[in-house]
């Protein structure tokens, strides 16, 4: 056993844990101080600037007070429900970062199939939502927890669909294999990501991925307004802020998705000494990743709410049979050229 334990490889896999999770969870505090800064520009304040400078610490004040609050139970919830829904919205949303390649060399574990794993272990999200909304025993939370079940189910379709030209082209599930697809150039100079191959798939991603996270304008779940929080109406202390860590580890995943899939992953321009190119293709993932993230908080700031009708029109009547016709489209031209 000790002898395991001291082994090069597993010393290495441990490493990668403790940096890409670590990494993840530190990332995942600071959103909430990019987005409440972002937001206060829009809207022409300061935002967070108290605790520590430019607000820097206020992240770390938000872990404490959510430590030490109070957690109140409501008193006819299904308490052993209420209790759970939070885990299980919080441990998919971390588990898909398992696979996710950060770089050419971080990677916890390459799967054959790990496109598939993420699709599969964040659609287990919608079941913490459906049963903590449930549990509280509560109309509103209730309510919220229908709209998004109805809606995760709806733009979830359309979310798979979207990606599978890309499938088509990479021809493997494997997501480090994805991005080494793109590693050529069109015409010699154009770098061959499949956004410039799959456009209308990534439109179609983009805007499924939005409503799949529940943000604005398709926060219905939330929908301030009308349900008073939605489906975490009844929830304080920590159990409030592992909804929260959920949510934001999901538009993380969605955006990493994104960033593999259509923009090339790691791929970006290499200079400097042999020891800045091994960590440059890490910093140019993150960058991409931090683009998406922006327009996900620029959305928020800037976007109003569609109605939930509306909401539910457009991922069948428009979303779906678009995704379906890239789908035949893209076929056709793979077998074309195959040919």
């Amino acid at each position: 056993m000790i002898e395991y334990l001291m082994d090069s490889e597993f010393l290495l896999l441990l490493l990668k844990i403790i940096v890409i999770f670590g990494g993840v969870m530190g990332a995942l505090a600071y959103l909430t101080w990019l987005e409440r800064k972002v937001i206060a520009r829009v809207q022409m304040r300061p935002g967070p600037t108290r605790v520590g400078p430019f607000g820097l610490l206020q992240p770390i004040a938000d872990g404490l007070k959510f430590l030490f609050k109070e957690d109140v139970i409501p008193t006819n919830a299904n308490t052993f429900l209420y209790v759970a829904a939070p885990v299980v919205s919080l441990i998919p949303a971390l588990l898909s970062f398992s696979v996710i390649p950060f770089g050419p060399s971080l990677q916890i574990t390459d799967l054959g199939v790990g496109l598939l794993f993420i699709f599969a272990i964040t659609s287990l999200g919608v079941y913490g939502i459906v049963l903590g909304g449930w549990s509280s025993n509560s109309k509103y939370p209730l309510m919220g927890a229908m709209r998004s079940s109805a809606q995760m189910i709806s733009y979830e379709l359309s979310l798979t669909l979207s990606v599978v030209g890309v499938l088509l082209i990479a021809n493997t599930l494997s997501l480090a294999q994805i991005v080494v697809s793109q590693q050529r150039t069109l015409l010699g100079f154009i770098p061959r990501w499949n956004i410039f191959l799959q456009p209308v798939a990534f439109l179609v991603y983009v805007i499924s991925a939005v409503a799949e996270t529940n943000r604005l304008p398709f926060d219905f779940a939330e929908s301030e307004q009308e349900l008073v929080a939605g489906w975490h109406t009844e929830y304080s202390s920590l159990k409030f802020a592992m909804f929260m860590l959920a949510e934001y580890a999901n538009m993380v995943t969605v955006s990493a998705l994104a960033t593999i899939m259509f923009l090339g992953g790691w791929a970006g321009p290499m200079f400097g000494p042999a020891l800045l190119q091994t960590a440059l293709p890490t910093v140019w993932f993150v960058l991409k990743v931090g683009v998406f993230i922006f327009f996900y908080v620029l959305m928020r700031a800037t976007v109003p709410r569609l109605r939930y009708d509306q909401l539910m029109k457009f991922g069948w009547k428009f979303l779906l049979p678009l995704s379906l016709a890239n789908i035949v489209l893209t076929s056709l031209i793979v077998a074309i050229a195959a040919s």
